[in-house]
């Protein structure tokens, strides 16, 4: 995959966020994302990762700071995926995956062969007409993905999606997003709670403070794609995992010493 371009796709300059209760979830978080990354939010539980996503997406405002997605550009065209699948369970996965499309009001006519790629991409075409009941967790989760492809985006926010699922369906995911975001040419924001994940998907990992949620150091993970099954297993792997373990534990270290 080609390097991302200069120009910044998301810039995110000076961003806090305080909730309502006085809770300061974020703490002057300054980044930017370019055109076909793929960057992984890595911190600990609370740390405002989720929170840094849903600001991202426009879900919820920054107490101070500004957030300017490029005007015509990939972030422009965004979707989100949650931690959990949120399929209607009374709707067909066809029916799950065509709901952006419904919403925004295009004809049937014109989304069915939207739906039908979107679940060629995910490997679901033969359970179009399934239930979520009838599905495994994997299955469920490729089913929000496609319903967030549908729409074509270009910025995909995912916020821990394979977290809830075991390691060999969560392995095989990781191929599969990792394939995806190189097929489609994605630029990928992903919040995660795994350094192996992190290290396997990502162009570069933010690691995150405790709360208040602060980018403690950004790291390139200088490492050529397609990753395979042999790169989890290799020395350098290791290594990668080493230096972002020990950079998530001087984040803790220097959390007690301010307390």
């Amino acid at each position: 995959m080609n390097a991302p371009a200069a120009s910044p796709t998301v810039s995110i300059r000076g961003v806090d966020k305080v909730f309502p209760n006085g809770v300061r979830a974020l703490d002057r978080i300054d980044t930017e994302l370019h055109q076909g990354e793929f960057v992984t939010l890595l911190g600990p539980s609370g740390c405002g990762k989720s929170t840094l996503l849903r600001l991202v997406a426009g879900l919820s405002a920054p107490t101070s700071g500004t957030i300017e997605l490029v005007p015509g550009g990939d972030a422009a065209r965004l979707a989100f995926v949650f931690q959990s699948a949120t399929l209607m369970p009374w709707a067909s996965v066809e029916a799950n995956v065509r709901l952006p499309l419904d919403l925004a009001g295009m004809p049937r006519a014109h989304s069915g062969e939207r739906v039908r790629a979107a679940l060629a991409l995910v490997g679901l075409p033969e359970f179009a007409h399934a239930y979520p009941r009838e599905l495994s967790g994997g299955m469920r989760m490729r089913a929000s993905i496609a319903r967030a492809l549908v729409t074509q985006p270009r910025l995909l926010l995912m916020d821990e999606p394979f977290g809830a699922l075991d390691e060999i369906t969560r392995a095989r995911l990781d191929c599969e997003i990792r394939d995806l975001w190189a097929q489609q040419r994605l630029t990928v924001l992903f919040v995660t709670h795994s350094i192996y994940e992190a290290v396997f998907l990502s162009t570069r990992v933010l690691v995150m403070s405790p709360r208040p949620g602060r980018i403690l150091r950004e790291v390139p993970i200088d490492e050529p794609h397609p990753r395979t099954d042999a790169f989890r297993v290799s020395e350098r792997f290791a290594a990668w995992c080493r230096q972002l373990s020990e950079l998530l534990a001087e984040g803790h270290a220097e959390e007690r010493i301010v307390q």
